[in-house]
């Protein structure tokens, strides 16, 4: 099917934007609710989509409609030609008042708490008028759900894995150090020499990916010898463990790149044990193929920035 004036004459975005309503609700008269719409209408403007293309692109059923192999593809296409409108008019505001705009960002727990946060206290001195929608989640749902489909236009955190997608682009910034670390009054403050094994059978707060292999925690058992202590409390939440540690009773790991940008106030202390650094590296993922928009762009030169000392 080439791609001549016929096509590009007939085809509509309206008529896309219906086409995606239908797939998304599975059914003429759901998608015809939710834009204010006939179900005619709906009809005649997925038919008239079909004729432009020469292809069928939904079946139908009395369970409702879903797309077929070729409607599949053009859903795929079509939110990237939605995505690249919105951030067109995103770009022009920009451009139009350089201070202003919306990022939508990706992040784990502990980057949020850590380089993300210092990224947007340093760029609200400039920018104060730049908004953040952050998106947390565990890094798998964050890369193949919220990147992929366009929820989020870039994704900070420890990657998946050591190859990356084919689809995305990675960027490396740090190999992060983890420390174990309290609060007063807990006894091991009061040690200025402490052996790993001491600690297996402290109440510990572990992170749900702290008995995978290749995590520090886990590494550094392992290579003492030692099983992974059992999580008294598992959790990935920073507060309940920031909440939880002022009791004076726990134990935790906490990231490098957390202590450096964390409030004083929060008053975590390190304990002497030298753990291994991460076998995959926190890093900045993008789509290949998709323009980031200007407050893309200065968030990343800003992260950049914030975690060369930890690249050191």
């Amino acid at each position: 099917m080439p791609w001549n004036d016929r096509i590009k004459r007939r085809l509509k975005l309206r008529e896309l934007d219906i086409f995606m309503a239908v797939v998304e609700t599975g059914a003429m008269g759901k998608a015809a609710d939710r834009l204010h719409m006939t179900q005619p209408a709906v009809s005649k403007a997925i038919a008239d989509l079909e004729h432009t293309f020469g292809v069928r692109l939904l079946d139908r059923s009395r369970q409702g409609a879903e797309p077929t192999l070729f409607g599949r593809t053009l859903l795929k296409r079509g939110v990237a030609i939605f995505d690249e409108l919105r951030q067109s008019v995103k770009d022009i505001d920009f451009l139009a008042d350089p201070t202003s705009g919306e990022l939508r960002i990706g992040c784990t727990e502990t980057v949020t708490a850590g380089l993300a946060s210092a990224a947007i206290k340093r760029l609200d001195r400039t920018h104060s008028n730049l908004a953040f929608h952050m998106v947390l989640a565990d890094i798998a749902t964050l890369h193949f759900h919220f990147l992929r489909e366009r929820k989020c236009e870039l994704v900070i955190g420890r990657v998946a894995s050591p190859t990356p997608e084919p689809d995305m682009d990675v960027e490396v910034l740090f190999y992060e150090r983890h420390f174990i670390v309290t609060k007063p009054p807990n006894k091991w403050l009061k040690r200025r020499k402490i052996a790993l094994a001491e600690l297996a059978d402290e109440s510990w707060i572990l992170a749900l990916s702290d008995g995978e292999a290749g995590v520090p925690v886990f590494e550094a058992f392992r290579a003492s010898g030692l099983d992974i202590p059992r999580a008294k409390v598992l959790s990935n939440s920073l507060n309940l463990r920031n909440s939880l540690l002022s009791t004076g009773r726990y134990l935790t790991l906490v990231p490098g790149s957390v202590l450096r940008f964390v409030p004083e106030h929060l008053g975590f202390k390190v304990l002497p044990i030298e753990l291994p650094r991460a076998e995959l590296p926190v890093a900045i993922v993008t789509l290949k193929n998709r323009t980031l928009s200007p407050a893309a762009q200065l968030f990343i030169e800003t992260v950049r920035e914030l975690a060369k000392p930890l690249a050191e």
